[in-house]
């Protein structure tokens, strides 16, 4: 596993987002601690959940609570372990997000996410999404003094747009270490954030960043057929022997030096599998090949 920095910290280039082992759906206890466990061996070292992956009707927090007991029950050393979570969503019992940027309601969030994950202090605790009736500093307001008071070591925020990024930047400082937005092969409307963050040193962590490859494998009669577009990453991940998910992960650590993906995953294979593309070195070709591609993807 090759290593990216995150604020004064290094993490594994490939990070597991934690949200499909607690939403509806999720696998479960033996398979959630399974998929977490696969993660570390594999050499990931990022881990990102929040307060809100729980599915209808639960309470918050379960995802936290996971990721820490699959934690304790690891054989192996977790010291250069970064869990990651975020507080400002919420879900409705019909399956719907909620957001709530309001800082008391940030703060009591991390409060309880840092006991549920029974640490000292969070290490990387990010705003989910801004709210449009919040003014967007009072809930960075709440970031800051959550890292004055060592509740949380260092701040990210997520689903923002440059002008956020920038305030954000202004008001906490090198404690802001991250931005969490999708971007994936199919979706680059966060090429502008993208860009701003490699210039600010700050990681960009792609949320849902196999968009528009897992989706498009198809069995033809000579192997796997794609039509369309993202044949590209299944044409170029035949040539190197891996999965289009590799290249596709490849392809956005290729973006930038800062770019750490964070796949998810409920499974050990898709895990090991999605770890694995820290090692694949795409060629300026293949680079090429499915840059050229994106326009049609994300048309």
């Amino acid at each position: 596993m090759r290593y990216r920095r995150l604020g004064d910290l290094q993490v594994g280039a490939i990070g597991l987002g934690a949200m499909p082992l607690s939403i509806e759906g999720h696998p479960d206890e033996r398979q959630a601690r399974a998929t977490v466990h696969a993660a570390l061996d594999a050499g990931v070292t990022l881990i990102d959940t929040a307060d809100s992956y729980y599915a209808p009707g639960a309470e918050p927090g379960p995802g936290e609570s996971l990721v820490a007991r699959a934690l304790t029950a690891y054989r192996g050393d977790t010291d250069e372990v970064l869990v990651a979570t975020k507080g400002g969503r919420g879900r409705t019992p019909d399956g719907d997000w909620t957001v709530n940027g309001d800082p008391r309601h940030l703060k009591r969030s991390a409060r309880d996410s840092l006991s549920r994950l029974g640490t000292e202090a969070i290490g990387l605790y990010q705003l989910h999404k801004p709210d449009p009736s919040v003014p967007f500093a009072d809930s960075l307001g709440a970031l800051h003094d959550l890292l004055k008071e060592g509740t949380i070591r260092l701040a990210g925020i997520s689903n923002v747009n440059t002008d956020q990024i920038r305030l954000a930047r202004r008001m906490l400082g090198d404690r802001l270490v991250s931005v969490q937005n999708r971007y994936s092969p199919a979706v680059r409307d966060s090429e502008a954030e993208l860009r701003l963050c490699a210039e600010l040193g700050i990681a960009f962590l792609p949320w849902s960043p196999l968009g528009g490859i897992s989706r498009s494998s198809l069995d033809g009669p000579s192997g796997p057929s794609v039509p369309g577009p993202c044949a590209a990453f299944h044409q170029v991940a035949r040539s190197h022997g891996a999965s289009p998910q590799q290249v596709a992960l490849a392809w956005l650590l290729a973006q930038s030096p800062t770019v750490i993906p964070i796949p998810g995953s409920s499974r050990p294979r898709s895990i090991r599998d999605s770890a694995a593309a820290a090692d694949l070195v795409l060629s300026e070709s293949d680079l090429a090949e499915l840059d050229a591609s994106g326009s049609q993807l994300t048309g």
